[in-house]
């Protein structure tokens, strides 16, 4: 693990800033580490509550290292989500977003085989539709293999072999105020009026904000942004 602390004994390093700074001191190292093993596989976590700007980060790191040329490929967490006909075969719809609305068992084999150096098709989650589509994107050759999500930390559920398998893993830090504030104006961008936006957030969004919060221990860095006006994942 190159990038990576000690989990069980090293206390995350904390890094604030603006969400670009620190993701462009980010990529900068990565691509260090590829320049210094190019044939090999460097996998990067980026982890933090739904609405804590992860995809955005996400896709502005992803975006830096395929400029440099040291990206292989993502894999989102997201695109494991059960499917809708799932979810309501094991009634869970109603949270759906939850720890266990997620295959976590695929998302794992798939980091496995990112591991090994595989070429990997990997499912991604179209909010369009509102479910996962297969072999979405595609990791390929050496390099940073970027997977973002809400549970990428977490300690039970079958999420903390998650952990094992990334050399550096990062959470995104957000004050509860403006964490509530994000959510509510993303579930009323995708559709739901202000007041079922905001029972979605206190039943199921911010449940899952502590769950992720309480895991925090166990990330190598915590990124306390700056806040911002952009509301995202």
């Amino acid at each position: 693990m190159p990038l990576s602390t000690d989990a069980s004994s090293t206390p995350p390093i904390t890094r604030s800033g603006t969400a670009s700074e620190l993701v462009a001191h980010l990529a900068e190292r990565l691509t260090r580490q590829v320049e210094r093993d190019p044939g090999g596989r460097v996998i990067v976590g980026i982890a933090g509550a739904p609405g804590s700007g992860k995809s955005t980060a996400a896709r502005e790191l992803t975006g830096l290292l395929a400029e440099a040329g040291a990206l292989a490929g993502e894999v989102p967490m997201d695109g494991f989500h059960m499917s809708n006909a799932v979810l309501d075969e094991l009634g869970r719809h109603g949270r759906k977003g939850a720890p266990d609305t997620f295959d976590v068992g695929g998302y794992l084999a798939a980091l496995d085989r990112v591991r090994r150096g595989e070429e990997v098709l990997v499912p991604v989650y179209r909010r369009d539709l509102h479910e996962p589509v297969a072999a979405g994107t595609r990791v390929s050759g050496g390099g940073v293999v970027v997977t973002e999500g809400n549970y990428l930390a977490l300690e039970d559920g079958g999420w903390q072999a998650a952990r094992e398998r990334m050399d550096l893993l990062v959470m995104l830090v957000v004050g509860p105020e403006e964490l509530a504030a994000r959510l509510v104006a993303r579930h009323m961008h995708f559709g739901r009026d202000r007041a079922a936006a905001a029972h979605w957030v206190r039943a199921v969004d911010l449940p899952n904000a502590a769950l992720v919060q309480a895991s925090a221990s166990r990330c190598d860095e915590l990124w306390t942004c700056a806040p911002s006006s952009h509301r995202d994942r």
